[in-house]
């Protein structure tokens, strides 16, 4: 009998997130908590705990990643599901915000302080919060969600999406400190590729299920070794 892992998955009621809940409940072995701000107004989620496809273990709790409230209110339900003893194997801060192009001398201070709040903040709290689960583990992963236009070194857009790419070079710094703080976690920065999502846009490269299926063979392979890694869905490395 396959041993069982636990995955909390935030952002996970449409995109990158559903899909990861998705694929990860096509695995019987896997106990999924799919976070999202509004569960009552999950219909797919809904619809995947109800389906015949789903063979895994489907937990779906309400958790807004930009409310530190809600982020420490979510503990109670997470820890009924994980019961007695039992630890989380994955933590995927995958939840994120998104305000479009802006640039380092035209920008809205509101937008960046909220999705500031958002990507980094956010999985900041979710780490701190979620530690003592995770140490509980024998996997005692963090996945912190990034983007390429995280990486100072490649720089792809130059001066535009300043905000967005502010967020995820900053978390990839929290990736950095993380990994540093607690050598015992496997922590890294993962990169999902341009995915047609509602943030991505019907023109991205990928469709959401190649890069979760990238996505899940990276992180289900990840070891001590790997933390402190920027990497892409792909499993090839990215620079800082």
């Amino acid at each position: 009998m396959s041993t069982a892992h636990t995955w909390l998955v935030t952002g996970s009621s449409r995109g990158i997130g559903l899909e990861l809940v998705r694929q990860l409940l096509e695995d019987p072995s896997n106990v999924v908590i799919a976070a999202c701000r509004n569960p009552d107004g999950a219909t797919v989620l809904k619809a995947l705990h109800e389906s015949d496809a789903a063979k895994g273990e489907l937990h779906v709790v309400g958790l807004d990643v930009s409310d530190e409230a809600s982020i420490r209110g979510s503990v109670k339900a997470v820890e009924q599901i994980l019961g007695e003893g039992r630890g989380l194997d994955y933590l995927v801060n995958n939840a994120a915000a998104h305000n479009g192009d802006d640039s380092a001398f035209a920008f809205s201070s509101e937008a960046f302080t909220r999705i500031f709040q958002t990507n980094v903040v956010g999985p900041a709290l979710m780490g701190e919060v979620y530690l003592p689960y995770l140490l509980k583990s024998t996997r005692k992963v963090i996945v912190n969600t990034s983007s390429g236009l995280g990486s100072i070194s490649l720089d792809e857009y130059g001066p535009r999406f300043t905000t967005y790419a502010v967020t995820k070079t900053a978390l990839n710094m929290l990736t950095n400190k993380q990994a540093k703080a607690r050598p015992e976690l496997t922590v890294i920065s993962l990169c999902p590729g341009w995915v047609k999502t509602d943030m991505g846009g019907e023109a991205a490269d990928l469709e959401p299920h190649e890069s979760v299926s990238g996505i899940l063979k990276v992180v289900t392979s990840l070891g001590p070794k790997d933390s402190g890694k920027f990497c892409r869905y792909n499993g090839e490395e990215w620079p800082w």
